[in-house]
């Protein structure tokens, strides 16, 4: 409790910091929040020490990153509350085992928020061995790969991304965006300026159009080798996660856009066309 006395100068600037990359003004917050305005006013000038529950209930509202209410929750001098496991729980592996196993013969990645592979289906490993030459033999292989990086690499899939212009768009601007709703994630702050330096990265795409909608989903076109190929790709999180870990892992699967694409997908598995 003694750190978050000395850090007890942070919450009002914290709070301030979230409240305007959301765009909100202290009566916004306040509404949404179901609290009074002047309570907002209050912390976010020092005249008033917000409690965990009201950190909690602010946190939720701004959409706060979990391991920024725990910052948060410091800084107001008050325990953290969402755990920040190094590995994921039994639990949730067992989870995705299940997602795994039963998206086959399709695709399905998991990685972690700042698009690194966390682990593949049989599926993904086998198209990751064909774009980038590497034996499709287990998750191991692919496991560490970053996909935004892959995507923009002209050494990696992007000379096989036959519409990389929508999607290299499209996937910059979304990390863009992810960048501005988190803008203390240095992790991600690194993996877009290192996108930003590729020589794939057209000019236009440089600067974020926030009025263009952020599509749900992307059709990806994969050409190689005389293999062409169509996924409709989504991205998937689990609901009101409460430990860090588990708020970062992104489930990506990938549905075939196509009925050649489909069946390709099921042979290469063994399973045969249906």
């Amino acid at each position: 409790m003694a750190g978050g006395d000395q850090r007890a100068g942070l919450i009002p600037a914290m709070l301030k910091q979230w409240r305007a990359s959301r765009g909100l003004s202290q009566l916004d917050l306040a509404l949404a929040a179901g609290i009074s305005a002047r309570h907002v006013s209050f912390i976010e000038t020092g005249r008033s020490a917000p409690s965990a529950e009201m950190v909690l209930r602010i946190g939720s509202t701004l959409g706060v990153p979990l391991r920024q209410v725990n910052a948060m929750l410091a800084a107001a001098g008050h325990d953290e509350v969402f755990d920040e496991p190094v590995e994921l729980a039994p639990p949730v592996l067992e989870a995705l085992d299940f997602l795994k196993s039963h998206h086959e013969p399709f695709p399905l990645v998991v990685m972690d928020h700042t698009y690194t592979l966390l682990d593949a289906n049989r599926a993904a490993t086998t198209l990751f061995g064909l774009l980038l030459d590497r034996p499709p033999a287990a998750a191991d292989g692919v496991t560490g790969l970053n996909l935004a990086r892959l995507t923009f690499d002209p050494a990696g899939a992007q000379p096989y991304l036959v519409n990389f212009e929508e999607v290299g768009r499209q996937l910059l601007w979304r990390i863009q965006r992810e960048v501005l709703a988190d803008p203390d994630d240095g992790q991600l702050h690194e993996l877009l300026d290192e996108l930003l330096a590729m020589p794939t990265v057209a000019d236009d795409w440089r600067e974020v159009n926030l009025a263009v909608p952020s599509d749900p989903a992307i059709v990806l076109h994969l050409r190689r080798d005389g293999v062409d190929l169509r996924f409709l790709t989504t991205v998937t999180m689990f609901q009101a996660p409460q430990n860090v870990a588990v708020e970062q892992v992104r489930i990506e699967q990938w549905f075939p856009y196509d009925e050649a694409t489909a069946d390709m997908c099921r042979s290469s598995a063994g399973t045969g066309a249906r």
